[in-house]
């Protein structure tokens, strides 16, 4: 197996994902789109796009996320893997036929999301609902958002999860596609340096209602669960 992944800003990802292959011995090749030219994807069998403070209505200014939108579409046509996180969530929708806009306000922090029926069902949810010490299964928990826009559910994709504030937090398209609006792949560190380099600024807009002695505590409380939700769904995925 061969992993692409590709970067939209350098400060996002992609954190315990490249964790994980490097610990699993898995071929994999990072992108810094700002800078590099995303290379001959067919040798790949995994596209994993990260996310990003741009929109990816904002095409005209980032070019790079064209070209994502087809890779994309290139992946899911030929039955490979893809999992998009964010802004690489919101691409998936997008090249899928879905609208993307901004949402009702930024979602920041630990949030519950909740799996919908289909989600429940799904194998790979499946892995991220169970907690990964007590082993019991969880409809709804908590994962790390920072996000101000939101997408529709593409046509003949399923819904996976919501949260309160936002109703479209994860859908499935086909067998293989993923998209999840929230940030299964932080690190503590990733969340640390955006907390401190953001300048009050959270999702592209002047946001003082964060409390952001509030992320840090609940990061020390949430983090070690959501990290082995995490893995548990690499494992899944990433074989």
């Amino acid at each position: 197996m061969a992993v692409l992944i590709l970067k939209n800003i350098k400060t996002e990802g992609p954190g315990t994902i490249e964790d994980f292959l490097k610990h699993g011995g898995i071929s994999y090749k990072i992108v810094e789109l700002a800078d590099e030219v995303i290379p001959d994807a067919k040798s790949f069998d995994v596209l994993v796009m990260l996310g990003g403070p741009m929109s990816v209505n904002e095409s005209d200014i980032y070019p790079y996320i064209t070209r994502e939108e087809q890779l994309t579409r290139d992946f899911i046509k030929n039955g490979k893997k893809v999992l998009g996180i964010c802004l690489g969530a919101q691409i998936m929708a997008k090249c899928l036929g879905a609208n993307v806009y901004r949402g009702q306000g930024p979602e920041i922090g630990w949030h519950d999301i909740e799996l919908t029926d289909t989600g429940i069902r799904d194998n790979m949810m499946k892995k991220l609902a169970v907690h990964p010490k007590a082993g019991d299964f969880w409809k709804r928990f908590k994962v790390f958002h920072w996000h101000g826009e939101t997408f529709d559910i593409p046509q003949g994709a399923s819904r996976l999860a919501g949260s309160d504030m936002y109703r479209n937090q994860a859908f499935k398209y086909g067998d293989t596609a993923y998209a999840f609006q929230f940030h299964i792949e932080v690190t503590k560190e990733i969340v640390y340096d955006w907390l401190s380099t953001t300048g009050g600024f959270a999702c592209g807009e002047k946001n003082e209602s964060v409390d952001m002695e509030k992320v840090k505590a609940e990061t020390e409380k949430f983090y070690e669960t959501c990290h082995g939700r995490a893995m548990n769904f690499y494992k899944a995925f990433f074989k």
